[in-house]
């Protein structure tokens, strides 16, 4: 009690402290529940991780390092095989890989299958039409590391139209 005989204005002063305790055990009981990821907001929202660029099929199916790639989709007559992809990046991929090309003698269906040893650059990547926000590669590049196919130059790059 003060002089004044009030015993309220005694107290108030306790009574804001005990409320200030209070507030501050409130606050920092909740800042421990609040994950730290949301306490520690980035200076500016990151972007999501880019969906790597892809090689359209024959088929119109997205790939992403395909173990086999058919160029020749009417007919089946040049398939690369065994890739195997050294990189995969957003701007070109490269793998090394076996070109299985038929000889066509005496025609396609009695030819026969020959192994040519080649580089495979995918490169120029673009934007998907039929896919809104995936890029596709639409250049193929064939570097034959030995022979290549009669009557092909050792090094060709294709359009790829799919």
């Amino acid at each position: 009690m003060d002089g004044s005989g009030d015993s309220r204005r005694a107290c108030a002063p306790r009574a804001g402290v005990r409320t200030a305790g209070l507030l501050c055990a409130a606050v920092a009981l909740a800042a421990t529940t609040v994950p730290a990821s949301a306490r520690t907001a980035p200076a500016a929202a990151a972007d999501p991780p880019a969906e790597p660029v892809v090689v359209v099929d024959c088929f119109s199916k997205a790939q992403v390092r395909p173990d086999e790639y058919l160029l020749a989709c009417g007919d089946g007559n040049n398939n690369l095989v065994r890739l195997r992809w050294e990189t995969w990046g957003p701007r070109v991929a490269t793998a090394t890989g076996t070109d299985m090309v038929n000889d066509c003698r005496p025609y396609c269906a009695a030819g026969r299958f020959h192994p040519y040893p080649v580089t495979v650059t995918l490169a120029k990547p673009e934007p998907w039409p039929d896919r809104p926000g995936v890029r596709r590669f639409t250049t193929i590049r064939l570097l034959y590391t030995h022979t290549a196919p009669a009557p092909g130059p050792k090094d060709v790059t294709l359009k790829l139209v799919y």
